[in-house]
């Protein structure tokens, strides 16, 4: 039998970004909210200090702060007449676990969604026409415009003190920035981070062979910088320690360096760790959550009741606990029908590696996690895709992550070299300092067959179905990075270097999980204007259970060509807002179905 608790007016599935800045709006509010964290907790002082913070052996290769696969994974299959498997070794993607999630392992890239994207179906059928789009590919507006959230992504850059350069501020076009961007209020919090020598190389070609460059916005503060919270955050030194671990420079925005301590030293705030949720309760109506269920660290079923339920976990535990719980209709890839689990995408990734002239010295163990040089001139409808026979593109950025021994140390691209041995050390050393990666990060459309559900075979420790992945490469996405890589081969060309390499899959590849590529998963309780096509309304609350509200990039109709952060952060705060200043009043469905 259960442990049954006592009643919390707010219990949330997780304490990432989005549980961070829940916890944060709501207890301001007055509500006792209760964090239940599946991991343990994390924070900077005690998980990362230096020199324990710079273990590339502990996080990069043996994933301290990655998920445990032996307990719970996922299992992926290509086609929907495959045999789905289970994902048991991080490599296309890398799950967090414990306090913080993948905000206080991510890299730092904060970006804004260029305004077509969050109406991308009526965006595209009113310029190129309806017959442009094929009748497999499901794209869909967000229901939410880029004016609408342009304060909430204004808030999340002051939170987090991104690094940065406006370039559309208050309709003004201004120099040094991005000027395919949406229309800002506000300067960013922090200036740019200083280029890197290769940096400086890149955007001088991007700028020669006709391009827009502009400092890469990264939430890796540039100089201190107090936040709205309260919170002082210090200044990036360029340690090359960013994707994979904590920040102990307390510079990287995480919810430990940005967030939680305020949050947690708040009376009406709790957070319960080695709590696994394994189902959102109903009452005998099911249009109403009580509460959640969940396993504690001995082992015990625990109910926990409360008035609101928030799913601010990972992309992927969202749908499955919507799924487990039965809430809203699962989506069926064959008739079309349902929508928990309908449009799951990932990113389309690519690469130019650039070889310059014996002698250059880059020092690339000079490293941030997210500053560098970028461009929007091929992110999704910035170019003319009418004669293509595409949609989408890439968000294009040079960054210098670092320079670590085990797993930066890359050997001479194009050239085939054994893994060990003279040449492997031969090849690593004249390679070292002389090249630079042009990354290319690509949209990936939603389809009527890429979907996630429950698998009908694998269980995780609990005796519960895993989620399973149904995705594969399709030709759009392919046409539209052969094409971009194309163009960014001139940017290559455009340095003198000594050869350029392009580092793009082949059209017609299938979907290789062993390989990391991002861990921009998407999709599966995707937001919308009306119940048949969408699982939660505008402010991210469930059309099915008006008091359940799901967060994170589940809520893509499709994905994009940035990082996710930027759009789940704004977003969460947009549904804050209307929580504290809707909701609370009245509660109920804040858009009528």
């Amino acid at each position: 039998m259960a442990i049954k608790k006592d009643k919390v007016d707010v219990v949330m599935v997780g304490l990432g970004w989005t549980g961070s800045i829940m916890g944060m709006e709501l207890t301001e509010a007055g509500l006792n909210v209760l964090a239940l964290e599946r991991g343990d907790m994390r924070d900077t002082n005690t998980d990362t200090p230096y020199p324990k913070a710079v273990d590339e052996l502990k996080y990069s290769v043996r994933g301290a702060l990655f998920q445990d696969l032996s307990r719970e994974t996922v299992t992926i299959r290509h086609t929907l007449s495959d045999v789905a498997v289970p994902y048991r070794q991080h490599g296309s993607f890398l799950l967090g676990d414990g306090v913080g999630g993948a905000g206080f392992h991510w890299n730092g890239m904060m970006y804004r969604n260029l305004p077509e994207e969050l109406e991308m179906r009526t965006h595209h059928e009113q310029k190129y026409g309806k017959k442009f789009i094929p009748e497999d590919m499901t794209i869909q507006d967000h229901g939410v415009t880029y004016k609408e959230l342009e304060p909430f992504y204004d808030f999340s850059e002051k939170v987090m003190a991104v690094s940065g350069k406006a370039g559309n501020l208050k309709g003004k076009i201004v120099p040094g920035g991005n000027p395919l961007e949406g229309e800002r209020t506000d300067e960013f919090p922090t200036p740019p981070l200083q280029y890197q020598y290769s940096a400086s190389l890149v955007e001088k070609a991007m700028r020669d062979v006709g391009y827009h460059p502009y400092p890469a916005p990264a939430a890796n503060a540039s100089q201190p910088f107090t936040n709205p919270y309260g919170v002082r955050i210090g200044p990036c030194n360029y340690c090359g320690f960013c994707e994979n671990y904590g920040c102990y420079m307390y510079s990287k925005a995480s919810p430990q360096t940005t967030i939680l301590p305020v949050l947690l030293k708040r009376k009406n705030f709790e957070v319960r760790t080695k709590a696994q949720v394994i189902k959102v309760n109903l009452d005998a109506s099911g249009k109403r959550a009580t509460g959640v269920t969940y396993i504690d660290a001995q082992g015990r079923e625990v109910e926990q009741p409360a008035d609101l339920v928030l799913l601010t976990a990972f992309q992927t535990h969202n749908v499955r606990l919507l799924l487990l719980s039965g809430i809203g209709k699962p989506y069926d890839p064959v008739t079309g029908e349902g929508v928990v689990g309908k449009n799951f995408a990932y990113q389309y990734n690519g690469g130019i590696n650039v070889v310059m002239p014996k002698g250059t010295q880059f020092n690339p163990f000079i490293g941030t996690g997210a500053g560098g040089v970028g461009m929007d001139d091929l992110n999704a409808d910035q170019f003319d895709h009418g004669p293509l026979g595409f949609i989408g593109g890439a968000s294009i950025r040079h960054v210098r992550y670092g320079g670590r021994p085990i797993k930066q140390a890359g050997t001479m691209p194009g050239e085939k070299v054994p893994n060990w041995g003279s040449e492997w050390k031969a090849s690593v050393q004249d390679a070292y300092q002389r090249t630079l990666t042009i990354g290319m990060s690509g949209s990936v459309m939603a389809y009527r067959d890429c979907y996630l559900s429950l698998d009908p075979t694998y269980k995780d420790a609990n005796g519960q179905p895993l989620l399973r992945m149904t995705l594969n490469w399709k030709e759009n996405e392919g046409k539209m990075l052969t094409y971009i890589a194309g163009e960014m081969e001139k940017v290559g060309h455009a340095m003198n270097p000594e050869k350029v390499v392009k580092a793009v899959r082949k059209t017609g590849s299938s979907w290789d999980t062993r390989v990391y590529q991002s861990t921009h998963l998407t999709g599966g309780a995707i937001m919308g204007t009306t119940p048949k096509n969408s699982v939660v309304n505008k402010y991210l609350q469930s059309w099915d259970v008006p008091n359940v509200f799901v967060y994170g990039a589940c809520a893509f109709p499709q994905n994009m060509g940035y990082n996710p952060t930027g759009l789940v952060t704004a977003l969460a705060y947009h549904s804050a807002k209307a929580i504290r200043e809707q909701y609370l009043k009245n509660p109920g469905p804040l858009v009528q179905a």
